[in-house]
C-alpha cells in the first residue's frame, strides 16, 4: 500500500517562505560591507544559512540578486514616499522636511543607505548595475521632488525656479550625510560633530529661505 505524501512541517514551510528575505537582508550586508565586486555569492548563502544552489534558485546571478537588494530596500520605500506625496494636502515645504527627515531615519542611516556608497565606489565598472541604479532610483527621486516644487510653485508658495537644479541642490546634502556615515561614521567618526537630524532642519531652513515666496519671517 503506498504511503500518502507528507505535507512540510509549518516550520519548514515558514522557513522556506522566509528564505527570500534573508538572502536579501544577508546580501545587502556584504554589499555594504565589502563592496560589489568584493561579495561572493557563496558567502552570500553561506551567511543566510543556505546551499548556494538554493542561492541561485531565487537569484540567477549576484546582478540580479544586488538588483533585488535595490528594489527592496530603496525602490520599494520610493514608491511608498510617492504614494504619500500623491495624498499629501498641506505645504510643500512641510512635506519636504519630513520627506528628508524620514528617509534619513528609515533608510540613510541604517544598513541601506550604504548602497548608495557602494553604486558611487563600482558604478564604473559595472555599467549594467549603474544604468539599472540610475533608471530605478535616481530618476524616479528627482522627478519625485521635482514634482513637490513644481507644486509648489503653481500654489504660490515657491518662487519661480529651476527645478531641476533646485532638485539637485535638495537632495546632494542627504546623499553628502549618507557617504559620510557609511564611511568615517562606519569607523566611529563623525567629522562634523552634528547629528544629522540637526543638519537636515538647518539645510531645509536655509534652502526654504531661497524658495518660498513669502518673506523669510514667515517660515
Amino acid at each position: 500500500m503506498s504511503r500518502p505524501p507528507v505535507s512540510p512541517s509549518p516550520t519548514r514551510q515558514r522557513r522556506k517562505e522566509e528564505r527570500p528575505q534573508e538572502l536579501l537582508q544577508a546580501a545587502l550586508e556584504l554589499f555594504v560591507d565589502r563592496g560589489f565586486s568584493a561579495t561572493r555569492s557563496e558567502e552570500v548563502a553561506q551567511r543566510a544559512g543556505v546551499a548556494k544552489g538554493t542561492l541561485y534558485r531565487y537569484f540567477p546571478s549576484k546582478e540580479e540578486l544586488f538588483k533585488a537588494v535595490v528594489r527592496e530596500h530603496l525602490v520599494a520605500r520610493l514608491a511608498d514616499f510617492a504614494a504619500a506625496a500623491a495624498q499629501y494636502q498641506g505645504r510643500v515645504q512641510d512635506l519636504l522636511r519630513h520627506m528628508m527627515q524620514t528617509w534619513w531615519a528609515s533608510v540613510g542611516q541604517g544598513t541601506a543607505g550604504g548602497i548608495t556608497k557602494v553604486m558611487l565606489v563600482e558604478a564604473r565598472n559595472f555599467p549594467e548595475l549603474a544604468q539599472f541604479y540610475v533608471d530605478e532610483v535616481i530618476q524616479p527621486t528627482h522627478e519625485l521632488i521635482g514634482r513637490l516644487v513644481q507644486q509648489g510653485i503653481a500654489r504660490g508658495e515657491f518662487r519661480p525656479v529651476p527645478i531641476a537644479a533646485t532638485v539637485h541642490v535638495l537632495i546632494s546634502p542627504l546623499l553628502q550625510m549618507m557617504l559620510q556615515e557609511h564611511s568615517f561614521g562606519a569607523c566611529g567618526q563623525r567629522p562634523s560633530g552634528v547629528g544629522a537630524p540637526e543638519m537636515l532642519d538647518a539645510q531645509m531652513s536655509l534652502l526654504l529661505c531661497g524658495l518660498l515666496a513669502e518673506p523669510a519671517s514667515k517660515i
